[in-house]
C-alpha cells in the first residue's frame, strides 16, 4: 500500500512539473512590449525574440519620469499591463495601461505625493474593481495610442501626448492584432 500511494505521489509531481514547464514554454512565447523613452523606439518582443520595432514613437511633452503628477504630461516609465481597449478612440485605438500601478501608488505615497487618504482611496477602489482608479493625483488614461487625425509631421519630430506613447495609425493596427488583455508593457 504504501508503495502504491509513493508511486502516486511520484506520478503527481512528475505531472505537475510537465505541466509547469509546458506553461513556461508558453508564457516564453507571450507577446510583450518595450518602449524606449531615450531611443524613440517600440519594441515587439515574443518571449525573447523581437518580432517587430516601430520607431520614431512619441511620449508625453513633459519626458518619461517614474513619478508623474497629473497635467504634467509626462509618460510613466515601470512595468504595466494592458488593461483596456478602445477600438473607437479619437486616437484611432488606444491600448489602456493599468496606471498608476500599486507599486507607482507606494512610491507616491512614500514620496508625499499621494496623501494618506488619497493612498486608502486608491486601494479602496482597486479591491473593488481590479484596476487602478484612473482619478488619482498621478494622473490615469495612459496608454498606447494611434495619431487619429493628429499630424504626422508633427509625430515624427516632437514628443506631443500628454503622457500616452503615440504610434502611427497603422503601426496602431498592427500592435492591436498582436496584444491582448494582459499583456506586459515596459515602458524605460
Amino acid at each position: 500500500m504504501r508503495r502504491k500511494l509513493l508511486l502516486v505521489m511520484s506520478l503527481s509531481l512528475c505531472l505537475v512539473m510537465l505541466a509547469s514547464g509546458l506553461h513556461a514554454a508558453e508564457e516564453s512565447q507571450e507577446v510583450w512590449l518595450l518602449v524606449d523613452d531615450k531611443t524613440s523606439t517600440l519594441h515587439i518582443y515574443r518571449g525573447d525574440k523581437e518580432i517587430e520595432r516601430f520607431s520614431p514613437i512619441s511620449l508625453g511633452r513633459g519626458g518619461a519620469k517614474r513619478l508623474r503628477l497629473s497635467g504634467s504630461r509626462a509618460t510613466p516609465t515601470g512595468e504595466f499591463k494592458i488593461n483596456w481597449i478602445n477600438e473607437d478612440s479619437r486616437f484611432h485605438i488606444f491600448l489602456g495601461l493599468d496606471y498608476p500601478t500599486l507599486a507607482h501608488a507606494r512610491e507616491a505615497h512614500k514620496a508625499g505625493m499621494l496623501s494618506e487618504p488619497e493612498f486608502y482611496d486608491y486601494l479602496t477602489y482597486y479591491r473593488l474593481h481590479g484596476s487602478p482608479p484612473q482619478d488619482t493625483v498621478l494622473g490615469g488614461s495612459i496608454g498606447i495610442h494611434g495619431l487619429g487625425e493628429a499630424d504626422p509631421n508633427v509625430h515624427q519630430r516632437f514628443h506631443w501626448t500628454d503622457g500616452c506613447v503615440a504610434v502611427t495609425n497603422d503601426q496602431i493596427e498592427k500592435l492591436a492584432k498582436l496584444v491582448r488583455l494582459g499583456t506586459k508593457v515596459i515602458i524605460r
